[in-house]
């Protein structure tokens, strides 16, 4: 049985980067078809983009700036290259952001990650990631179709449902964030149910530190994978083992050309330095050049030879965010979302999202400097505003006037990701 999904994921890297550079003069000339690129692109040679050197001198085009882009006339900015009416879905993230899927097979390309962590035609999986407006679920269903296994849609909650049909199908693998699997196992115990076929886990919209890796292995699934993909890009990378031990970090994506800059700039860092994740991603329908996600991250230097045959750059994995956007329970939450939320209720004089916690505990918080006591009318009001623009719950701490730091920060997250 090979270890890689295909011939790709083995190529020599210097064979891979010749390709890619090869590839992106084309990648370049399609995208200045769409007038959304060909306003970012203007003036640009798309013959000459075909180095490194060269693709560090195009402009950086950020995920926070999806927002403003697609408030235009334009569905997606003007970035897509296929037109939206030929599109298979069109996904929508709090901001709000919307995303596109074409009609490629395995078009997020997830299903190198599921195959890394021992997928295989015939495998039955139960997919825990949400089904409603986001994508994730989707890059499973793809991913799958690919390698030939067999889906069970359960999406996310419903936890003694999720359990029943673990132990009435028995699926031998989960797909979905941690924090969802932890309280899936916990619900199992409570109800004395059997769910040991699950085995393996993929994972991904959230941190995986490493005492909660250590908590499913104590817990029955002893083989656990981490993913780092986004709605916008697909798979970006994921881990991988070899000899029945992980390998370090994780692997990029094969169609994926990746650049670490300082956070902030387009300015690449020095190798095995830590800087922001920027991405060129070859899509024929949705094509990226130089899109800086705000994760932070590095290359991996000196890493050893693996054994499963995977030869691409490896990175070390997310390492925090270079902007304030934040996920919680698997959403992210824009600090845009936080000045609406104060626009909404003028009492609010200054505020401050604080997010707290441990892994699958997370707490969100709102502090609110206000001149005047609130009755619980009014407290309510502004937690009805936190559930409505992010989509997920959270509380409010009225705080004095001055009281918040003069720092420029409007979400802090204060997570324990130990």
């Amino acid at each position: 049985m090979s270890d890689t999904l295909d011939s790709l994921e083995a190529r020599a890297p210097e064979q891979r980067e010749r390709e890619l550079m090869a590839a992106l003069p084309g990648l370049i000339a399609r995208a200045q078809g769409a007038p959304g690129w060909a306003r970012i692109l203007a003036g640009v040679d798309a013959a000459t983009i075909d180095s490194r050197a060269a693709l560090a001198q195009l402009p950086v085009t950020r995920k926070s700036d999806l927002k403003l882009l697609q408030q235009g006339a334009l569905p997606f900015g003007g970035l897509n290259t296929t037109p939206a009416q030929a599109l298979s879905r069109v996904f929508v993230s709090p901001g709000p952001i919307f995303d596109p899927e074409g009609k490629g097979a395995d078009w997020w390309r997830f299903a190198r990650p599921m195959y890394a962590a021992g997928v295989r035609a015939g495998g039955l999986l139960q997919n825990c990631f949400s089904y409603h407006f986001t994508p994730a679920a989707f890059m499973v269903e793809g991913g799958a179709a690919r390698i030939g296994c067999t889906v069970i849609p359960a999406g996310s909650g419903q936890t003694e449902m999720q359990v029943q049909a673990m132990v009435d199908l028995k699926p031998d693998t989960y797909i979905g964030t941690p924090s969802f699997l932890k309280l899936i196992i916990e619900k199992a115990r409570e109800m004395g149910a059997d769910i040991s076929s699950v085995k393996r886990a993929v994972m991904g919209a959230e941190a995986l530190p490493e005492s909660l890796r250590s908590w499913f292995a104590a817990n029955g699934v002893p083989h656990v994978f981490q993913t780092y993909a986004s709605a916008d890009i697909g798979s970006i990378a994921y881990e991988t083992a070899s000899a029945g031990q992980l390998d370090a970090g994780m692997v990029l994506d094969e169609n994926v050309l990746l650049e670490i800059v300082h956070p902030g700039s387009g300015t690449p860092v020095a190798p095995g330095e830590v800087g922001e994740v920027v991405v060129t991603v070859f899509n024929a329908d949705y094509p990226l050049i130089r899109f800086a996600t705000g994760d932070m991250s590095a290359v991996l230097t000196d890493t050893p030879a693996t054994t499963s045959g995977r030869t691409n750059t490896r990175i070390k994995g997310w390492l925090g965010r270079a902007d304030q956007t934040t996920k919680v329970r698997a959403m992210f939450v824009h600090p845009s979302q936080v000045h609406e939320i104060a626009k909404r209720h003028p009492e609010i004089r200054k505020a401050r999202l604080v997010v707290s916690g441990r892994m699958a505990n997370d707490e969100m918080t709102l502090h609110c400097e206000v001149a005047d006591p609130l009755d619980d009318s009014g407290v309510e009001a502004i937690i009805a505003s936190i559930r409505e623009l992010t989509k997920l719950r959270g509380s409010v701490q009225l705080v004095p006037i001055g009281s918040l730091a003069q720092d420029g920060k409007i979400i802090a997250d204060m997570r324990d990701y130990s």
